[in-house]
């Protein structure tokens, strides 16, 4: 019985990932009907041959300009939100989000010292140095954080790393906001990245991230029944077998290597590892076992989802993404505290 109700689960959210697939690549200011591009799409399928209407050009915006940004939106919204649900379960805190032990605010650091301080230094890098550097520095903030928190017992505690991570996070956006003050003239274009934003997406940021996304997920997939464990406490978790600083210590890893590789591309986007596992986990239980694979698809829908509104609202400009999300986030998520007692 089990089982089957897992399988509805998970193709009603595979069903949705496939609708929101289908409506970001079909909707734009720019391209063929939005009709046509699901017909399209099974056109380019082996064996398959009729007439849609769509010319070459119009193709080349729905594939170079649209699919990327769908393909890159998926794997943003599902890592994030798989991250923020695994933070929440080894942490035992439906509050924190993938940001908590500073991915994100090490991300800002590392966009704001490539935009100003490293310009004339990586100006010849074969890479975008701005996603580069803001995946070593946010990498690198996490690890400060957990290695602050460890050596005051935050291995065997939860709560000394989140203290650690405030305390790090509070730092590294203090050295920003030095650095921003002596380089005004690129003020607006590291708050543009701080907004968040999938408009420059391309193939390359797909094969960019798409390495660490897969391992990440993995990882945790594979440690979804300890999530399960962490439930009860660490040391009852002990007691049944699982070791919990190592446990802790993979799934922290795993979940910030997929955090700061796609925040490093996509820039700063809120509330989509906080509110979609909350939204699961209301609908379908608060078993890691089905949350983490739903939070995967059902995060990765939203994304693509809310980036589809800020093509439009602001045409010709965008409307951010990160702004669209705290839109439907914020709200959300008052009225989730107030409604519900979403327990772990």
């Amino acid at each position: 019985m089990t089982d089957s109700r897992d399988a509805r689960w998970f193709a009603g959210a595979a069903a949705l990932l496939v609708v929101a697939v289908l409506l970001g690549a079909s909707i734009g200011p720019a391209g063929p009907d939005w009709w046509r591009v699901p017909l399209e799409l099974v056109n380019r399928l082996p064996w398959i041959s009729f007439d849609t209407g769509v010319t070459d050009a119009e193709w080349a915006i729905v594939w170079k300009v649209r699919m990327p940004r769908v393909v890159l939106g998926g794997l943003v919204g599902g890592m994030l939100s798989i991250a923020g649900a695994s933070y929440q379960g080894v942490f035992r805190n439906p509050l924190v989000d993938p940001y908590l032990l500073g991915a994100a605010a090490g991300a800002g650091l590392g966009a704001t010292i490539a935009l100003t301080v490293g310009r004339d230094v990586t100006a010849t890098w074969p890479v975008d140095p701005v996603p580069t550097v803001a995946f070593i520095v946010a990498v690198a903030t996490v690890l400060v954080t957990y290695t602050v928190g460890a050596a005051f017992g935050g291995d065997r505690s939860g709560v000394t790393l989140v203290l650690a991570g405030v305390a790090v996070v509070s730092f590294v956006t203090a050295v920003q906001t030095f650095l921003l003050q002596r380089n005004l003239e690129v003020i607006r274009e590291v708050f543009r990245w701080i907004l968040g934003s999938l408009s420059q997406s391309t193939w390359a940021d797909v094969r960019l991230v798409l390495p660490y996304v897969a391992v990440s997920c993995v990882v945790l997939l594979v440690h979804r029944r300890h999530l399960d464990v962490f439930r009860v406490g660490d040391d009852e978790a002990t007691t049944l077998g699982v070791s919990v600083t190592r446990t802790r210590l993979v799934i922290v890893i795993a979940a910030t290597l997929g955090t700061a590789a796609v925040v490093s591309v996509s820039g700063l986007i809120g509330f989509v590892g906080l509110v979609v596992p909350h939204v699961v986990r209301l609908v379908a239980g608060a078993g890691h076992r089905r949350l983490l694979p739903l939070s995967l698809m059902g995060g990765a829908a939203f994304l693509i989802l809310a980036d589809v509104p800020g093509r439009m609202l602001s045409n010709p400009a965008e409307t951010p993404i990160g702004v669209v999300t705290a839109f439907i986030g914020a709200p959300f998520f008052i009225y989730l505290l107030r409604t519900r007692r979403v327990a772990l």
